[in-house]
């Protein structure tokens, strides 16, 4: 009686066995290190391990490692102090073809590594996550729709047969500056701007010309409103960008009016992810402006109406200022390799305004270039007077130039891209949405305890003091029954940090309260069956038969209790957010294995310890 089969001790053992070894890579930690990636087209590969090696030898700078994987490369320190250093001595070195981004690598020993063990990831609340803190470029929201406006008055104005100069930004002020043949027309301009664009206000204004000349500025309540929706724009945009990276649990929130903190907790690659996030990069259509010489415009003599760009090749293009499309318009893409050239591509899919722009533009054009022209925004630091300063720098160039063959409508492709990776990139980038306005890292750092690190210390210490008052009480109270419990809520702590490990979630201050609460709630199970023990044998049931009763009835009661709390748990985590989700997971994990190791691993500890011999008394 009260005997297991043999394959129930080695289901157990193995179930143990593979909870240690996921378990095991949290002993290890991590360590302070620099993660450089390639930035764009660039390449990481011995050559830039040379050069780092070199960089931070000269700069007498102490490195634990060097690890060159597929597309990164990882340097591992002693200490935060030497890689903030190294970080500055590493980005000189590579230069603007490389993110160099401040990293926490795990140390797991590479035997561990082979079997997929990973450390669990910690919250910003304890360790292991990135803050940025990024800044919306509020000036470049309005640029952006001034030259809205402007590109809709230009046709407007063509379409009703205004003869209008040019319409452009205007240099002496804000607003935009529209010039007239004469002052007629400059009359009939206005009318139609003041019915047509009622967010505009439209004056005459003071110059020593005779020239007719209109100037329409944005109402304040509308620059307002623009900057506002900008800001929740791109707030909308980076949290679709950061779902494509991954992250468990980010924080994404507005700080001020022009700033927006992200915090990635538990994050591996902040490399890719400050690339992703910080990257402003879209896409303008445009046609070539194939009348004019574009060496004319290297040589200052730009036409009205076009503007000077650079291909790939470093060759000048000129394009028409007028933008068919934007990247606002791209409602998915996704990258590809051309069957045509065998290139990679990036297949663009149009929602209805933007498809019908494009259908309109395209059928009229027919036989003529149009050009697909990339630009990025990024913030570089420079040295200007002895002291570091970022300036605000804006990369555009001409990916691709074609003839339109034919009316195009909802899909296309672009090529010309350098690699299969950059086409991955731009369609990510295109796919999570174009950004309404520049936004800048203006600060990035690796996040310490947010409470503080004697908050920290005592969350660690409330499992420390309630995991050994727990045993200590079922030891004395229960005896040898009770040691086999403390074995059972050992191992349970064990598998729960293994699940952790596995299933790569994020523990923060809430999640080790739901751990603290789960060695509580783990020997419930175990109080139960050792009182219905207590009593089978008050009743004057032998020791063999009050075991088997203990396990057998007390385990609806069991089921019952754990099931309700587990229904609780899921119900936290589906509706809750952040930290209240790191509680559910870790209180949801804590039942199922307590289930495991309260009734089955005691069962199989008491049925070795008691079972298949005669027993006169228990020690309970």
């Amino acid at each position: 009686m009260n005997r297991y089969s043999l394959w129930k001790y080695i289901l157990i053992l193995f179930l143990i066995g593979m909870g240690a070894l996921f378990a095991l890579p949290n002993i290890y930690g991590k360590d302070p290190a620099l993660q450089v990636s390639p930035s764009r087209s660039a390449e990481v590969s011995e050559l830039t391990e040379f050069q780092v090696s070199n960089a931070l030898e000269e700069a007498g700078i102490a490195f634990k490692s060097m690890d060159l994987g597929l597309e990164t490369l990882v340097i591992r320190f002693n200490d935060e102090e030497t890689q903030l250093k190294a970080q500055s001595v590493v980005t000189e070195s590579l230069g603007n073809n490389y993110v160099v981004a401040i990293n926490l690598a795990p140390a797991t020993p590479d035997w561990l590594a082979k079997f997929g063990a990973e450390p669990m990831f910690l919250g910003l609340d304890l360790r292991g996550g990135v803050h940025f803190l990024m800044e919306v470029d509020m000036e470049a929201a309005i640029a952006k729709a001034d030259e809205a406006y402007m590109s809709d008055m230009r046709s407007q104005m063509r379409e009703n047969k205004i003869r209008y100069k040019t319409i452009t930004k205007n240099k002496s002020g804000s607003g935009i500056l529209i010039r007239f043949k004469d002052e007629n027309e400059r009359d009939s301009g206005d009318e139609l701007i003041s019915k047509n664009f009622p967010d505009l206000d439209v004056s005459v204004p003071e110059s020593n010309t005779d020239e007719a000349q209109l100037v329409a500025v944005m109402k304040e309540q509308v620059v307002l409103d623009t900057q506002k929706l900008a800001l929740q724009q791109n707030i909308t945009t980076l949290r679709k960008r950061v779902n494509e990276l991954g992250v468990a649990e980010p924080v994404i929130q507005q700080q001020g009016l022009d700033r927006v903190v992200v915090q990635l907790p538990g994050v591996q690659d902040t490399a890719k992810a400050k690339n992703i996030l910080g990257a402003t990069a879209t896409l303008e259509f445009r046609l070539v402006d194939e009348d004019h010489d574009p060496q004319d415009a290297v040589d200052g003599r730009v036409p009205a109406g076009s503007k000077l760009y650079r291909e790939r090749s470093g060759f000048p293009i000129l394009l028409e200022k007028q933008v068919m499309l934007t990247g606002e318009s791209i409602i998915n893409a996704a990258s590809g390799i051309d069957g045509l050239n065998g290139g990679p591509n990036v297949s663009i899919t149009l929602d209805g305004r933007g498809a019908k722009r494009m259908s309109h533009a395209t059928r009229d054009n027919v036989g003529k270039r149009l050009a697909v022209v990339f630009i990025e925004n990024k913030i570089e630091t420079v040295e200007k007077g002895g002291e570091l300063v970022q300036e605000k720098i804006i990369v555009e160039e001409v990916i691709n130039s074609a003839v339109i063959q034919e009316q195009l409508g909802k899909r296309f492709q672009i090529t010309g891209l350098d690699s299969t990776k950059e086409s991955r990139n731009l369609a990510l980038l295109l796919r999570a949405g174009a950004l309404a306005a520049p936004i800048y890292i203006i600060e990035e750092r690796t996040v310490g305890p947010s409470l503080g690190q004697d908050n920290i210390k005592k969350g660690f210490d409330s499992v420390k003091i309630g995991f050994v008052l727990v045993l200590l009480f079922m030891a004395i109270y229960y005896k040898v029954f009770g040691l086999v419990a403390n074995v059972a809520l050992a191992l349970n702590l064990v598998l729960v940090v293994a699940m952790l490990s596995l299933l790569q979630a994020t523990l923060t201050l809430p999640g080790i309260a739901g751990i603290v609460l789960t060695i509580g709630m783990a020997v419930d199970a175990n109080v139960l069956i050792f009182e219905r023990i207590r009593e089978e044998l008050r009743n004057g049931n032998s020791p063999q038969a009050s075991i088997h009763a203990g396990y057998e009835k007390a385990f609806s009661t069991i089921a019952d209790a754990n099931i309700t709390t587990l229904i609780a748990a899921l119900v936290l985590f589906s509706f809750g957010t952040g930290p209240i989700k790191g509680f559910a997971v870790t209180l949801s994990l804590g039942i199922i294995s307590s289930m495991f190791t309260a009734i089955m691993v005691t069962r199989g500890l008491v049925n070795l310890i008691y079972g298949g011999r005669r027993i006169d008394k228990l020690k309970i």
